[in-house]
């Protein structure tokens, strides 16, 4: 991978996983722009990229706002598609606002790359909620799609605009199925984002973990480097095109376990079992883990960091930076 001089956008660039991206261009010699809204409940903070905040460009601006995306596309080489409302009970709670930001935004965004920037490549930070509960494990991309929430429809949507530009336009265009990524930066104020996040904060202020259910939910997790690389390779590589990929892990743990391997890290530590709160349990999927194998396979990807190592080093971060992040 090289993007040396590339002239590179990344949506949502000062949220978690998208300053982990823009630290990896910046590291290889790309020209960066960002785009964040820095709304407060999207996960948007200015600390996750104070590290090369000198060496990349940030435009505070909100992907719904047509004029700014067409100024900002014209003229790049990739965008890193990463903006996006990701909190499931939100998108119960605000269906129209989750619709606007994950569907109608990208149809836009889209609009604007037929329009001023037909050449430019677009990888598409998709989720593992488009598929709903399991009917098999582990899920490859031919499993049925059936959202169980506001936010697992609006993100096929996305997903699929991205795709049909590809196809009919000839906009190169992939997405990226994330499940459960973690590690530094990511939001830890609450659950919007991922519940590892609130997991961390809970254990670093001395409180119990709490684990809705029985703790025997089973999960696959990646870390935000492996998530990293997975975009990098497939933003440069032509195989991409109109694809789809999952990512994954072959470690594969229950709630409980991954609680009792972060108190172990942390010492010390609690975890409590509690039941469900009905909002929840009425958009849980259960058990997941996704194949990985087609990814691998077209693009040479597979994840290279084990949940324990990874959650040593996002404690070990938070433990330096927490108070930057509650």
């Amino acid at each position: 991978m090289n993007y040396q001089n590339k002239k590179v956008l990344v949506t949502g660039g000062l949220g978690f996983i998208g300053s982990n991206l823009v630290r990896k261009l910046v590291e290889q010699g790309a020209d960066v722009t960002i785009i964040d809204s820095l709304i407060a409940e999207y996960g948007g903070n200015i600390v996750n990229i104070q590290d090369v905040e000198s060496q990349v460009n940030v435009n505070i601006t909100d992907v719904r706002d047509t004029y700014a995306m067409n100024h900002l596309l014209a003229g790049k080489d990739y965008l890193f598609n990463l903006a996006g409302q990701t909190s499931h009970l939100d998108s119960m709670d605000h269906p129209m606002e989750d619709l606007q930001i994950n569907a109608a935004a990208q149809l836009s965004i889209l609009e604007a790359c037929r329009k001023v920037n037909n050449s430019i490549k677009i990888v598409y930070a998709s989720t593992r909620q488009v598929y709903g509960k399991p009917k098999y494990l582990p899920v490859d991309e031919q499993h049925p799609l059936q959202p169980v929430d506001v936010n697992g429809i609006n993100k096929v949507a996305g997903e699929w605009y991205h795709l049909l530009y590809n196809n009919v336009y000839g906009i190169r265009a992939c997405a990226l199925r994330l499940t459960n990524t973690y590690g530094p930066g990511m939001r830890i104020r609450d659950a919007r984002q991922t519940f590892l996040g609130i997991w961390i904060r809970r254990l670093l202020e001395g409180k119990p973990i709490l684990i809705y259910g029985d703790g025997s939910q089973v999960r696959d997790f990646n870390y935000v480097d492996d998530c990293v690389e997975a975009m990098l390779l497939a933003g440069q590589n032509e195989n991409s095109n109109g694809k789809v990929y999952n990512l994954g892990h072959h470690e594969v743990l229950s709630l409980l376990d991954v609680a009792k391997q972060m108190c172990s890290i942390h010492t010390p530590g609690t975890y409590s079992c509690i039941p469900f709160p009905d909002e929840r349990k009425a958009i849980d999927i259960g058990n997941y883990y996704g194949s990985y194998a087609l990814i691998q396979k077209e693009l040479g990807w597979k994840p290279k960091v084990n949940l324990e190592t990874g959650l040593d080093r996002s404690l070990r971060y938070y433990e330096q930076y927490l108070n930057d992040y509650i």
